[in-house]
């Protein structure tokens, strides 16, 4: 990463698959980019570390360079030769100063660190680094690092959760799996691709044998992607060499099954699969069936490549029947029956003939020995099989080893044919993972469009619902967004009624149909969004010295500033973190706010502020819904529907009583909203204004312990309080108290 002043520019590198990309833009769009891009070390100038881990809090591995690493006209230079060209215009990144220094440095610190990296890149470089590309923001939905935490797309945020990611990546390969994930953090907003992918998906839905044989012969291709890094720096194995020979020739049997599809846009997708011909041949040819894990512990090249290689194996495999048959040949022609071949260090191979026998002895025959009983002679062929014999092994690696180095350089000819062919794979991979995923789970095809709506029809939670026991079914909602009449809904509702669940299923829809997948509900018509901004829960920031209260300022400030005309802003309970008035306050100026001076951006805003019901009848363009409820002698079933109209009652005593508050407490509280509700004073009441049968035994004691836990029973609000809350206010109590 390189700075300069308020600017930044940043080059991604996947050692592994040869992906390579810039960007350049604000510090909130690198902060954007560094969050999606997740990578797992940091180029930065040394003396910079620290800082840059505050302002972007990445946990990645941080390596600092010095300063002359990142000078520009060194780095132009540097990737100028390393992809032998005179110019990088026709990569359409001229010009990105920061970022191309950015990626120069890369270079130069793979460089100097070849031991650290071997494993991709050796001494003769990364020539399976064919290209640089731009990141270019218009071509992605804007998801900062908040709303990828908050929506849990890649990560779930408990140990025992699930992300988006988790619940819809069904890909047949590893190449498919990367390529999903880099859609989920940075979805397009190109509508004819996303069309394009959800053709493509339907056309698989309609043909689900196709899309089964698809998945299978995808499943059999193995990481073609790494495995070609790996013969880029020379360092593949035979065994890696036979898996990409598997995977190339799955490549004609996938396109036949493609051409199976009708779509045009499958059509399309299938041309671009290269059928790779050549290089299979020449694996299918040179390569053994079924090659040893190295050069030396078995046949690597298979037999009929090299005449000598063949003769060489057929020595060390048959050496001694070779000798056997010299021996016999040598009886027969000379009539010694008593002939013998041996062996010692001195002569190597020899034939002994004993003393009554040496006048049969041919003349062609030369003698290195003479015993008291037997001659020992050699003969050419002898010699010429005793070295074939003894340097057969230490020849059979040499020419395995420079057979196999020819083959890893076809290999290494043939690489951008099969990036090519395995950016093609890993598309395909997604759209049928989709397609599966539509059919077993019931999505639609989203109507994508420019228009300023978002209509959702019996739209469903992606991952609640595969959280489910069998049996259950999820509650599904309708919801309609505009700039026009309904750009804002003010959401209430009683606490775990499932407001929450409802904000974040609309943003997972909405994202679903921009990576290209179908989505949970029964009809959806989405307007592409560019932004998706989420401000749902809350948590300390204390190593930065941030309250809650505060991180939640932030973020909102963060998304208010960047507000544009196509955002999708979801906000929940915005300002429960302080007084009651002030977070009210503060909650009502931002939905004015979005309303007058947010661009028309599309928001819910899910609220225990009963009094933000008001903002309907003042503006046009906002509208009160509320989750449903149900209550009968005292007890609340939550429907999870949403209604049209405000409430003016969250339920929190009934949150209180399913959190196992004590009885007492209950009853208290439900004493003391009756009287409030009755017209009883506004702020918190006095001890002694309470009843007497109001007071609790359990607080006659004289034990401190229980009088601060009375204490803070007094203050608490019950009726404005989220489950979150309760749950929080019952740990604390019982940690008080010893339980």
């Amino acid at each position: 990463v390189c700075f300069e002043k308020d600017k930044g520019g940043v080059a991604f590198l996947d050692i592994s698959t040869g992906t390579f990309r810039v960007a350049e833009g604000s510090m909130n769009y690198i902060d954007l980019l560094l969050t999606n891009m997740a990578p797992k070390e940091i180029l930065v100038e040394r003396g910079y570390a620290k800082g840059f881990r505050e302002r972007f809090q990445t946990n990645a591995y941080i390596s600092t360079l010095d300063e002359w690493a990142f000078v520009y006209e060194t780095s132009y230079e540097k990737l100028k030769k390393h992809f032998g060209l005179d110019s990088l215009k026709g990569f359409g990144v001229e010009g990105m100063n920061l970022s191309l220094t950015a990626a120069g440095a890369i270079l130069y610190y793979l460089e100097n660190n070849q031991q650290a990296h071997c494993e991709y890149f050796p001494t003769r470089g990364l020539s399976h680094l064919c290209s640089i590309s731009r990141i270019d923001s218009s071509d992605f939905v804007w998801l900062d690092r908040f709303t990828v935490r908050n929506l849990e797309l890649i990560y779930p945020s408990t140990p025992d959760g699930v992300s988006l990611l988790g619940t819809i990546d069904r890909c047949a390969s590893p190449m498919g799996g990367r390529l999903l994930r880099h859609w989920v953090s940075m979805p397009s907003k190109h509508l004819e691709e996303i069309k394009a992918r959800h053709e493509v998906v339907e056309d698989f839905t309609l043909h689900t044998e196709v899309m089964d044989t698809v998945r299978e012969k995808i499943s059999e291709m193995g990481d073609m992607e790494r495995i070609i890094s790996r013969a880029a720096g020379g360092r593949i194995s035979p065994r890696e060499v036979a898996q990409l020979r598997r995977g190339l020739s799955q490549i004609l049997p996938l396109k036949l099954e493609l051409s199976k599809l009708a779509k045009k846009e499958s059509i399309d997708l299938r041309e671009s699969l290269e059928d790779c011909t050549e290089i299979l041949k020449i694996l299918n040819t040179r390569l053994a069936e079924t090659p040893a894990s190295q050069i030396g512990k078995g046949e690597v090249i298979a037999r009929g490549v090299s005449q000598e290689l063949d003769q060489l194996r057929d020595i060390a495999q048959n050496s001694k029947d070779i000798l056997n048959g010299i021996q016999e040949r040598e009886q027969e022609r000379t009539g010694i029956s008593s002939l013998k071949i041996s062996y010692n260090n001195v002569f190597g191979y020899y034939l002994e003939v004993r003393n009554t026998h040496k006048d049969k002895v041919p003349s062609d025959w030369i003698r290195k020995q003479t015993l008291v009983s037997a001659e020992r002679y050699i003969t050419p062929e002898l010699k010429e099989y005793e070295e074939k014999i003894l340097g057969a092994e230490e020849r059979i690696y040499l020419l395995e080893s420079n057979l196999y180095s020819e083959l890893v350089a076809s290999i290494q000819h043939n690489i951008p044919l099969i990036q090519r062919d395995c950016a093609v794979v890993a598309k395909v991979d997604c759209l049928a993972s989709f397609a599966s995923l539509a059919i077993d789970c019931s999505y639609c095809k989203p109507q994508m469009d420019d228009s300023d709506v978002i209509s959702i029809t019996q739209g469903r939670h992606p991952v609640i619902e595969q959280l489910m026991e069998e049996g259950e079914q999820y509650v599904a909602n309708d919801l309609y967004l505009d700039k026009s009449k309904q750009q804002i809904i003010i959401l209430t509702g009683p606490n775990m009624a499932g407001k929450s669940a409802l904000l974040r299923q609309t943003a997972l829809i909405v994202l679903m149909a921009q990576i290209g997948s179908f989505v949970p509900a029964s009809a959806a018509t989405i307007g592409y969004v560019d932004k998706i901004f989420t401000r749902v829960g809350a948590s300390d920031n204390i190593s930065r010295g941030e309250s809650t209260f505060m991180v939640e300022m932030l973020e909102t400030a963060t998304i208010l500033h960047n507000l544009s005309p196509r955002s999708l802003v979801l906000l929940d309970e915005i300002g429960r973190g302080t007084s009651t008035f002030d977070g009210m306050s503060i909650a009502w100026a931002i939905v004015e706010y979005i309303h007058q001076r947010g661009q028309g951006a599309k928001t819910l805003f899910a609220t225990h502020y009963h009094e933000l019901n008001e903002l309907e009848e003042k503006f046009d363009r906002v509208r009160n819904f509320h989750i449903s409820v149900k209550e009968a002698d005292g007890k609340v079933l939550f429907l999870r529907k949403l209604t049209p109209g405000g409430v003016a009652h969250s339920f929190g005593i009934h949150v209180a009583r399913l959190a196992g508050m004590p009885r007492e407490v209950v009853d208290s509280a439900q004493k003391l909203l009756r009287k409030l509700e009755e017209g009883g004073p506004t702020t918190k009441p006095r001890v002694q204004d309470v009843e007497e049968p109001l007071q609790l035994s359990i607080f006659q004691l004289d034990d401190p312990i229980l009088v601060d836990v009375r204490d803070t029973l007094r203050g608490m609000d019950l009726n404005s309080m989220s489950p979150l809350d309760a749950f929080d206010l019952l740990r604390e109590l019982k940690k008080k108290i010893g339980l």
